[in-house]
């Protein structure tokens, strides 16, 4: 810039007006590059006849030159770029830092508007397992992961889980439990694999969370939605406690086969009856698996909170018998497990003849092998039916391809549809449920549906 350009302004005669309307950035000699920052007023620049031909002015000289018009005090948000650094000898005040690729004013966390934005980062949020005890095809995770700084991974032992129930039984069996309690410490070993860990508390939700969010200063909480009367209830006491935080509580759906936002009918107007369900559903398309991420966020650095342990059978008021020890052996809890199943679930499909082989093999899914035994995992969300969908579908096209090359006229019938119907089932079950969670509403109509085996 040549010296003439050092008398656009004086800083001795600068009018109040003048230094908070515009501000001309001088970054330092040695930048590649150099941005000058302008501020325009509108309403004024616009009743200027001579407009056109002032802005033409600036733009019709050589980069490295430009001439700020005398009305410099009324301009608003105008960039102009020169091809040469500025001088830094300049008196005029900067607004921004030296890079002009950094903004000071958005170096802090900010909320986003819009919950669906991943792009707006939270300072920190917290990730509430419920019956999603899971990394892979984890919606919940896998966005709080994408939109804050830092994620607190939380399972609560809901003491309301457990003891008697008004007619004597217990809420929670010792099997159930012990299940449950090898599921959440899989879960623990599968998330610090991923650098990150699992808080474990026993209280309830609506009380442990909200301590926490206070603790680390979480901007909202994650968790998936639920389906039974008394876990809605949970629902709305959470998000009351957490709206006078100002916490923001964002659910989603991930417990059935079909998205429940893709139900080609709101869920009040669900039939009643499976039959009628299955032929307004059995065209969807299921959405596709959420791949877990291969490293997850650092818990908050704030409220120096502690994993915790995981409880006992004693600590949550149960006594072990003598009989579990055996089951326990054949049924360890856990997404760990649950994936193992699945693969030899899936290969024994695979192994199973087509249908209309001679030998009449192809019945062994029948009999003692009449289920995929998956149900205990499914019902903790070890695992997802949509991976148990994905996993069947790549089996049903291997032997597809294998039953093409044998030639032998068959069609491949391993399993894949029967399994299909159990998730439709299963799906049936938990919508209709939500149909009818809420406390204001009656029942309009029975509920009618055949017994079936549930996968």
């Amino acid at each position: 810039m040549d010296p003439n350009t050092q008398a656009l302004e004086n800083p001795e005669t600068k009018s109040s007006e003048e230094q908070n309307s515009h501000a001309i950035v001088a970054p330092h000699d040695t930048l590649p590059f150099a941005t000058l920052s302008l501020s325009i007023s509108l309403p004024k620049i616009l009743q200027t006849p001579s407009l056109e031909s002032k802005i033409q002015s600036l733009f019709s000289r050589h980069p490295s030159k430009v001439k700020v018009p005398t009305q410099a005090s009324s301009l608003a948000h105008l960039s102009l770029s020169t091809a040469a650094p500025v001088p830094s000898k300049l008196s005029f005040k900067s607004t921004i830092s030296a890079n002009p690729l950094q903004n000071p004013l958005s170096l802090g966390p900010r909320r986003p508007l819009d919950p669906n934005n991943g792009a707006g980062i939270r300072r920190a949020a917290i990730v509430w397992f419920r019956n999603d005890l899971r990394v892979n095809d984890n919606e919940c995770l896998n966005t709080a992961n994408n939109e804050a700084m830092s994620v607190l991974p939380v399972y609560c032992f809901d003491p309301r889980d457990y003891g008697k129930s008004s007619s004597g039984f217990d809420k929670t069996g010792p099997y159930r439990a012990s299940f449950l309690i090898e599921s959440v410490s899989d879960l623990r070993k599968n998330l610090q694999a991923k650098g990150s860990d699992l808080v474990v508390r026993i209280g309830q939700p609506e009380t442990v969370l909200l301590e926490l969010a206070k603790a680390i200063g979480a901007d909202a909480v994650y968790a998936h939605r639920e389906v039974s009367h008394d876990e809605v209830k949970g629902e709305d006491k959470i998000e009351s406690a957490m709206k006078e935080e100002n916490v923001e509580v964002k659910y989603f759906w991930g417990s059935t086969l079909y998205h429940l936002d893709d139900l080609p009918f709101k869920l009040e107007d669900m039939p009643s009856n499976y039959g009628g369900f299955k032929e307004k559903v059995q065209g969807l398309e299921v959405r596709k698996t959420i791949e877990a991420l291969d490293q997850l966020k650092n818990l908050p650095s704030r409220g120096d909170v502690e994993a915790g342990d995981i409880p006992s059978m004693a600590d949550l008021g149960l006594n072990p018998s003598a009989t579990m020890s055996q089951a326990n052996a054949s049924m360890v809890g856990g997404e760990t497990e649950a994936l193992q199943r699945l693969q030899k679930f899936a290969a024994e499909c695979q192994a199973q003849p087509p249908k209309g082989a001679k030998d009449g093999s192809n019945e062994s899914i029948y009999g003692a092998n009449f289920s995929c035994k998956i149900s205990p995992w499914l019902a903790m969300g070890c695992i997802s039916p949509r991976s148990m969908f994905d996993e069947l579908k790549k089996t049903a096209a291997r032997t597809i391809s294998a039953s093409s090359n044998r030639n032998d006229g068959g069609s491949p019938d391993t399993g894949m549809n029967w399994l299909m119907f159990e998730l439709m089932w299963r799906d049936f079950f938990r919508f209709i449920t939500k149909k009818y969670s809420s406390a204001n509403r009656q029942i309009e109509a029975p509920v009618t549906a055949c017994t079936g085996a549930l996968a």
